[in-house]
């Protein structure tokens, strides 16, 4: 028996490691103690603001960090919200944050051309290859402009994107401080599978009194083609399939017609 201690000894402190290395990672708000280490020792930039406050709240709203997430953004409203869902990106979302939007240039309607300062309006993927950890804005990512709806229509533009500060010309700025909570929150999910987080952009929060509001503006018909996209994700919480036919957006099952192309992000 005594020759045995030694093993049993072992082969507990073995097990009890094992048993921290998957419980702990989980009460901190990790799916794995890779996730966890990922998160605690990335060097690829500068991280000014302590995370702890914001992977305590994620927590507290019944997510882990990884969680599949989606960016809606409203220009007249001045409001950026960051969604998460619970299970898989065909979950149902849960509004996480609301972030107020520091400043964003233009007025509302769509980006048309390089440099008419305009930030953009429409539906954007963002893959991992459109995240900037060295931008001059702190963190960034890019929007991934111009879509396939809008090199449908010639539309031009480069750099478009959500970045720290609060300095805009033709982005969306929204301080270094939200900034840096976003991008974790983004950057998590792309680590943990989600291959694109979608980001819906649209001029204003599109109700009926809104819609009617604005029933004689210029660009009133291209709102009403985004507004079938706002109230698809409205009545289901799950961000819908985006393509473009010809030069309109078209949703889920419409999506698969001869000649439509899906809404993506940089491979």
């Amino acid at each position: 028996m005594r020759l045995m201690l030694p093993y049993i000894i072992g082969f507990s402190i073995f097990g009890l490691l094992i048993i921290g290395a998957l419980i702990g990672p989980r009460q901190a708000g990790y799916y794995s103690l890779i996730d966890m280490m990922r998160d605690k020792f990335d060097t690829s930039y500068s991280r000014p603001f302590d995370r702890a406050d914001l992977r305590a709240d994620i927590m507290k709203a019944g997510f882990r960090i990884g969680d599949p997430s989606f960016i809606r953004i409203f220009k007249a409203e001045s409001r950026l919200e960051l969604w998460m869902a619970h299970g898989g990106d065909a979950s149902p979302y849960a509004l996480f944050r609301v972030y107020d939007i520091c400043n964003f240039s233009g007025e509302l309607g769509p980006k048309l051309a390089e440099g008419d300062h305009q930030s953009p309006e429409g539906f954007y993927q963002i893959a991992a290859s459109q995240m900037n950890p060295n931008s001059r804005h702190h963190l960034s990512f890019n929007l991934a402009f111009p879509n396939a709806y809008d090199q449908a229509l010639a539309r031009t533009g480069t750099y478009l994107m959500v970045h720290g500060g609060c300095s805009s010309v033709g982005y969306y700025a929204v301080t270094d401080e939200k900034v840096d909570e976003i991008y974790a929150i983004v950057e998590a999910s792309h680590r943990r599978g989600q291959s694109e987080v979608p980001v819906h952009i649209f001029p204003f929060e599109m109700d009926e009194q809104a819609m009617a509001t604005y029933k004689g503006h210029r660009w009133i018909g291209f709102w009403e083609n985004l507004k079938t996209g706002y109230d698809l994700f409205e009545q289901n919480r799950v961000p819908p399939k985006v393509g473009v036919c010809g030069t309109d957006y078209v949703y889920d099952g419409d999506t698969g017609q001869e000649g439509c192309e899906l809404v993506s992000g940089w491979s």
